[in-house]
């Protein structure tokens, strides 16, 4: 994607305050809304966002493009996603993916600053109220495990 098709969609959506990467990702050094607009992916590629990330209210069933980070909170509830491939890989605040098709955990950030929110998915139903920072840790670990014991 071309530097000024990049400029003219962040205009569309409000975003302002941003650099442009060598392979055309985006820094936002603020928050991004992107509530309730119809979307099925997201428009453009994110890196860092330094505030807030939502993507709420919208029909979208993969977080490709999503930010690697997020400086506040991430949120995408109320879509139709069924995993969380493409998601934030660190979050300093809140995580809510809550009213969507889960089925499964895998894929979420390492790290949440505060609460990790799922519920109203499949995935939340087999689980329960359990402690979700502590199962994303396990998790973690245990991908981490199974790919050293595949080499």
């Amino acid at each position: 994607m071309k530097d000024k098709d990049i400029h003219k969609i962040c205009e569309r959506y409000g975003i302002a305050n941003y650099t442009i990467n060598h392979d055309g990702s985006i820094d936002v050094y603020d928050n991004v809304y992107l509530w309730s607009r119809g979307l099925t992916k997201l428009p453009l590629k994110f890196n860092h966002v330094s505030g807030d990330f939502s993507c709420c209210y919208n029909k979208l069933t993969t977080l490709e493009g999503a930010p690697k980070s997020v400086g506040g909170n991430f949120w995408c509830y109320i879509n139709n996603l069924t995993t969380l491939l493409g998601g934030p890989k660190s979050v300093g605040g809140a995580f809510n993916c809550s009213r969507n098709n889960l089925t499964t955990l895998e894929w979420s950030p390492k790290s949440v600053g505060y609460d990790f929110h799922c519920w109203s998915n499949p995935i939340y139903d087999q689980l329960g109220n359990i402690d979700y920072k502590s199962y994303i840790k396990q998790l973690n670990r245990d991908k981490i495990l199974n790919e050293l014991l595949n080499k």
